[in-house]
């Protein structure tokens, strides 16, 4: 694909390009790789081909005379390199300049008469012998690299130098005298069969015939280029959707996008796992730092954190300063999402237990964080106007995040509610394994919520 920019401008024969956002990094980045991709195929199937063509010819012609029509095939070669030297993304003169001139080596290589035969033969005889048919081959390669409107270029360019080739020829060329007449007087009543065997005649019918066939196909494959043009820039829009996506979804929440056309519009109600993470103290570690450093411990936090989210089948709701929030259940429901959250505060732990080991090796402080997980009911639904945010509400969200500041008072890491144990044991035959290492904590008041409530926790 080529010929491809934000603002076309008018050129001849169809060669001004097609209009495609090229302010978009994907879009462009789609383009560049086809075009390679393109080139790359269209040289080598360029050069395999001429290749079968040079051992054709020394079949159909075995004399030495046959090396001009090789020469020729090599300089379609070399211009085939330059082709792929000069080709890139938007409209590129040079590069429609050696397709031009491509087309005028072939043209002049298949009616020129080869300078080194010694056959004498009339000037129309050169059109008697179906060359015009390689054009087909560079017409076929130009599909894999090209835009549509240079495939179409490329059949209209060959049909004027073809018939002006032939226009020319018929004009300056010196018949064997007498030779129409003995032919036309040997086969009187058969003026068709005359002409077709007249080594003088350029059988114009055919001529434009040949033309004109070329133009249908050019256009036929012009057309079937657009298509896949089309398809094409689709595909790099949903791309670029897909990714613009990510930046505020995790890929659970992605793919349910992807697969249907509003599958979160609907608000519902769901019971899912919330869980909050954060760091224990940030606020005094942070201050006096340097900002960069700040900055980058965060992002190694969230990095490692989110990894977990995901790696537990969870949605990534939020980040939250020095800490996030996630889902799991969302934004469809699964078997396991109370284990699942589970599982994630644990890992969560471990990861960070890990990094301690690297920060102490390294002299840095280490990080310390609490864990609040509670399962309970939550509306589900995305909020907004032009930007769009998928929404968790509900009190099961507040209960979650009050389960995590829960932490500090009971100097523990991670603290979760009674309901997510009942909810694990439904969901998972090995509870007591999943569970082990929490204590129960009885009626336990907590900030923000009416009744007491019963809570496990774990401290180490």
């Amino acid at each position: 694909m080529t010929e491809t920019t934000a603002q076309p401008r008018r050129s001849l024969f169809f060669t001004e390009p097609d209009t495609f956002d090229l302010d978009n990094k994907y879009t462009e980045a789609a383009l560049e790789r086809h075009k390679r991709e393109g080139l790359e195929l269209a040289v080598r199937a360029r050069w395999v081909a001429m290749a079968l063509t040079g051992v054709l010819l020394v079949f159909l012609n075995p004399q030495w005379e046959v090396l001009w029509y090789h020469f020729i095939l090599l300089l379609i070669c070399a211009n085939g390199w330059l082709i792929r030297r000069s080709g890139r993304v938007g409209q590129s003169r040079v590069e429609l300049l050696l397709i031009f001139v491509d087309l005028l080596i072939m043209t002049l290589g298949m009616i020129v008469p080869n300078p080194f035969s010694d056959d004498v033969r009339p000037l129309a005889m050169q059109y008697r012998f179906d060359n015009f048919q390689y054009f087909f081959v560079i017409l076929a390669a130009g599909t894999l690299a090209y835009s549509w409107r240079t495939v179409i270029a490329i059949g209209s360019w060959t049909a004027l130098m073809w018939t002006i080739g032939w226009i020319v020829a018929s004009w300056v060329a010196t018949p064997i005298p007498g030779i129409s007449e003995k032919v036309a007087e040997a086969l009187q009543g058969y003026p068709d069969v005359a002409e077709l065997l007249d080594p003088n005649s350029f059988m114009i019918p055919q001529r434009i015939q040949q033309v004109i066939v070329f133009i249908m196909v050019a256009v036929t494959l012009g057309i079937s280029m657009r298509r896949l043009n089309q398809l094409l820039m689709n595909n790099a829009g949903l791309e670029r959707e897909r990714a613009n996506l990510s930046r505020y979804f995790s890929p659970n929440v992605v793919d349910e996008l992807s697969q249907n056309d509003e599958p979160l519009k609907q608000v519902r109600k769901e019971d899912v796992a919330i869980l909050f993470i954060d760091i224990v103290g940030f606020t005094k570690y942070a201050a006096g730092r340097d900002p960069y450093e700040v900055i980058e411990v965060l992002r190694g936090f969230h990095a490692r954190m989110e990894t977990e989210v995901f790696r537990h089948h969870g949605t990534l709701d939020k980040y939250l300063g020095d800490g996030l929030m996630a889902t799991f259940g969302t934004p469809v429901p699964t078997p396991l999402d109370a284990s699942n959250a589970l599982d994630c505060a644990r890992a969560m732990v471990g990861v960070i237990d890990r990094w301690n080991l690297e920060r102490r090796r390294a002299g840095e402080p280490e990080i310390h964080v609490g864990v609040g997980v509670h399962h309970g009911s939550v509306v589900l639904g995305d909020i907004g106007a032009n930007r769009l945010e998928f929404a968790v509400i509900g009190d099961a969200v507040n209960v979650a995040a009050k389960l995590e500041a829960l932490t500090r008072e009971f100097k523990a890491r991670i603290v979760v509610s009674d309901a997510v144990r009942l909810r694990v044991e439904e969901e998972n035959p090995q509870a007591r394994e999943v569970m082990a290492g929490f204590v129960a904590c009885r009626d336990q008041p907590v900030r923000g919520v009416e009744a007491p409530m019963d809570v496990w926790v774990m401290k180490s």
